[in-house]
């Protein structure tokens, strides 16, 4: 009785599978009005020593099983590098702010054990250092991007790692290092000066944040070979004072601010909401929430643009994804959710918000890269999942380092209980390789869209594509087991009259280029 009950049940809750009709949309081109660069660095990752974030999901030791390259995972390693991954956050997070760097060098035998107190309190064992974390980096041909511990610690601190891993010359920190088993320096590119620092990183005003910022920087000694972004702690999603008074206080003494948004789908923390077997209206709650990225942008753009008209300080989105509550069995300290189709399309409206602020959103950090809130894989023992938001990044590399080319659409709404939002949105640039590429994210779960985009100038002579969708609405990637959600060749687009004509289905995200 109880299992006829719960197939009833799951027959109602996917009812949404069955497409209600197809909207219509208009839009134009205006690839003769070419904006800025979308940077590839909006494609970046976060990687937090919180759960098997790190231990399991990239580090499993030089004496693993698993296969690997100095402890290293193969299969992570190989994965992230077919996405292009341009840049990762590492330490921390929370974590950062309690990090001691010397905590993780030396023989890894003789590193000391300390208490994750952000996340569990599970045991850290420093088994992943700098070195190990600078190896993965390069493994995998991303930047470095070091969240500097400014809660807990001192700008000597910072001054001596900053050294440590930089220093070409016959210093102390440098022969250290050498002895550590790495002459050469490394670059760090992309140096966050705290992190959270109203929170878990000091429960700070923005008026003492700003001056212990300009007391760290002030000891931070740029070097011409090394030319790196220094990035400000920024505000909590809708504090827009803290980005004013930032800017206003210290704006001088940085080179980007960051900005975290997390998409809960109940809007509570208390009761997020389930990453799976979740409602029509929930979809859609998820949705509704994620959008106030784009005004958030926006509003966070114009407090800087008082400061700081010429836009010489990025935005820098660092952490952002769906929080959801944990699988159920986890440790609730773990953020261990699983990732569905809805989490790939998320991702995809996300990616086009951002390509309509790359004047000033040069940099974002998805949280997190491995078995973490929105992962881009999952792992279990030498077992790996490529998530639906794993392929959703694959789809969108070409606009890494792309042309933002203007698409000017408007999108029909969709109304599920109290929430009214757009059925979809898009973006469009012109690649590296001169092809223009449009990228659609559909958030309406029953209705195709019939969209005609008036091309312009643009004479294009071939369509092609790739789309990734589902029949649920929760439809995940099980761990060693093939894909369910992956791209495969989209059809549904065709070129006539100087128009391109997309049907785009519902629950989905399509990638059109054209030649």
């Amino acid at each position: 009785m109880l299992k006829t009950l719960a197939v009833a049940a799951s027959a109602l809750l996917f009812a949404a599978t069955a497409h209600a009709g197809t909207l219509t949309a208009q839009g134009s081109l205006k690839a003769d009005q070419p904006g800025p660069q979308i940077s590839r660095y909006i494609y970046g990752q976060f990687s937090e020593h919180l759960g098997r974030g790190i231990y399991d999901g990239v580090w499993v030791g030089p004496d693993s099983k698993i296969p690997n390259v100095r402890g290293i995972r193969t299969d992570v390693v190989n994965a992230l590098k077919d996405i292009h991954v341009p840049v990762i956050r590492w330490p921390g997070g929370c974590f950062a702010d309690e990090y001691h760097w010397r905590d993780g060098i030396g023989p890894r035998d003789q590193r000391p054990v300390r208490k994750n107190n952000w996340w569990a309190g599970s045991p850290e064992t420093n088994q992943f250092g700098t070195h190990e974390f600078m190896d993965f980096a390069e493994q995998v041909g991303a930047d470095p991007y070091i969240s500097i511990n400014i809660g807990s610690s001192s700008p000597t601190e910072m001054r001596e790692w900053i050294e440590y891993m930089t220093s070409a010359d016959q210093d102390t920190l440098a022969n250290e290092r050498r002895k550590n088993g790495r002459d050469k320096p490394w670059k760090t590119p992309f140096l966050g000066f705290g992190n959270e620092a109203w929170g878990c990183g000091g429960n700070m005003t923005p008026e003492f944040y700003s001056n212990e910022l300009r007391r760290f920087t002030g000891f931070y000694h740029r070097s011409d070979d090394n030319p790196t972004v220094r990035i400000a702690s920024g505000a909590n999603s809708t504090d827009y004072n803290w980005t004013d008074v930032v800017m206003k206080n210290a704006g001088g003494n940085i080179d980007a601010l960051s900005l975290h948004y997390y998409t809960i789908q109940t809007g509570h923390w208390d009761k997020k909401g389930a990453a799976t077997g979740f409602t029509q209206q929930a979809w859609t709650d998820t949705f509704a929430n994620t959008l106030k990225m784009d005004e958030m942008i926006t509003k966070h753009s114009e407090v800087m643009d008082k400061y700081d008209p010429k836009k010489r300080v990025g935005l820098f989105v660092d952490e952002w994804g769906t929080w959801y509550d944990v699988e159920p069995g986890t440790n609730p300290g773990h953020l261990y959710q699983n990732n569905t189709l809805r989490d790939a399309v998320l991702a995809a409206v996300n990616f086009n918000i951002f390509h309509h602020h790359a004047d000033r959103v040069r940099l974002t950090a998805v949280a997190q890269t491995i078995n973490v809130l929105q992962a881009m894989i999952l792992t279990k023992d030498d077992k790996i999942a490529l998530t639906p938001t794993y392929y959703a990044f694959k789809m969108y590399v070409p606009f890494q380092d792309a042309t933002y080319l203007p698409l000017d659409i408007t999108a029909p709404n969709f109304t599920m209980g109290d929430k009214t939002i757009p059925a979809f949105n898009a973006s469009a640039a012109r690649g590296k390789d001169g092809h223009i590429y449009v990228g659609l994210a559909n958030m309406d779960p029953n209705d195709d869209v019939a969209l005609s985009v008036d091309l312009g100038s643009v004479k294009a002579k071939s369509v092609s594509g790739q789309i990734l969708t589902a029949a649920r609405m929760d439809a995940y990637n099980d761990i060693g087991k093939p894909a369910v959600v992956a791209p495969v060749a989209f059809k549904g687009a065709k070129l006539a009259g100087g128009k391109l004509s997309i049907t785009l289905p519902a629950k989905s995200v399509v990638v059109v280029e054209l030649q």
